[in-house]
């Protein structure tokens, strides 16, 4: 009895980690894009441009597998390129599903981190999830050696982040790289469409070949879709909260677990 007693105390005295207001989830997007679009060609933001090329091929390889298709491998290269060898039905809705399924990919994943950014109360179980996957990317597409160096890198990074970070660092650091997953798609559309840093091999030119429909207006589409879901995230993560239930019995939540 003493010993739960004192449980009952330990934990109505440990702080619960709070969620980002709206007002901090704000900051750190604007700062996030500002230092994107300042630093865009420093070294610094080179692993995370890396990072958002791999979200960009995993949504190609994911979309293979849901029109029923099987991937070889995926891969990036160091100078932030990307490719996936798969192999699918050759029709035209697929060829639309899976050539779209990159840059609208990385918006969701955008959206997804910022979702998480927003609600989480630590941080830790959606990097921790962003561990797994970057993981489970290097067993199941990777094949070359600097590919599965930077996955797995990012593998040990996000679980040390995760397991030693504070709370606030992680939820900052999902804010992060929430805007700089989605600036990067709209630039990266923005560079297929002008052919700025591209070799005018772009998912909008393989749509256009395939389909006779213009690539600016593949691209376009792509552009006008992921604003429409960042501004809809947005919306719901920085509009008004509820006030949220006090939980009457701590002990309970401990075993809940925050995320």
């Amino acid at each position: 009895m003493d010993s739960l007693a004192a449980a009952r105390a330990s934990a109505l005295a440990a702080p619960v980690p709070a969620r980002l207001s709206a007002k901090q989830l704000g900051a750190a997007l604007a700062l996030s894009a500002i230092c994107g679009v300042l630093f865009w060609r420093d070294w610094p933001l080179y692993p995370f441009k890396l990072l958002v090329v791999l979200m960009h091929e995993s949504g190609h390889a994911v979309a293979t597998h849901l029109v029923g298709g099987s991937v070889d491998t995926i891969s990036i290269s160091p100078d932030e390129g990307g490719l996936t060898w798969s192999r699918y039905a050759d029709t035209l809705v697929n060829h639309v599903i899976v050539s779209s399924a990159g840059y609208v990919g990385s918006t969701v994943s955008g959206c997804v981190l910022l979702f998480a950014a927003a609600r989480a109360r630590t941080g830790k179980l959606p990097l921790l999830l962003l561990a797994a996957w970057t993981f489970s990317a290097a067993l199941l597409w990777v094949r070359d050696l600097f590919t599965l160096a930077f996955t797995l890198g990012c593998t040990l990074a996000l679980f040390a982040v995760a397991r030693f970070g504070s709370p606030l660092l992680r939820k900052l650091l999902l804010a992060f790289l929430a805007s700089f997953s989605v600036l990067y798609a709209l630039f990266d559309i923005q560079d297929d469409l002008l052919h700025l840093h591209s070799s005018g091999q772009s998912d909008a030119d393989a749509l256009a070949r395939a389909t006779f429909i213009p690539a600016i207006v593949w691209g376009l589409s792509w552009g006008a879709m992921s604003l429409g879901l960042v501004f809809t995230t947005l919306k719901w993560a920085l509009g008004p909260r509820s006030r949220e239930p006090v939980d009457p019995d701590p002990l309970a939540a401990i075993a809940r677990g925050p995320l």
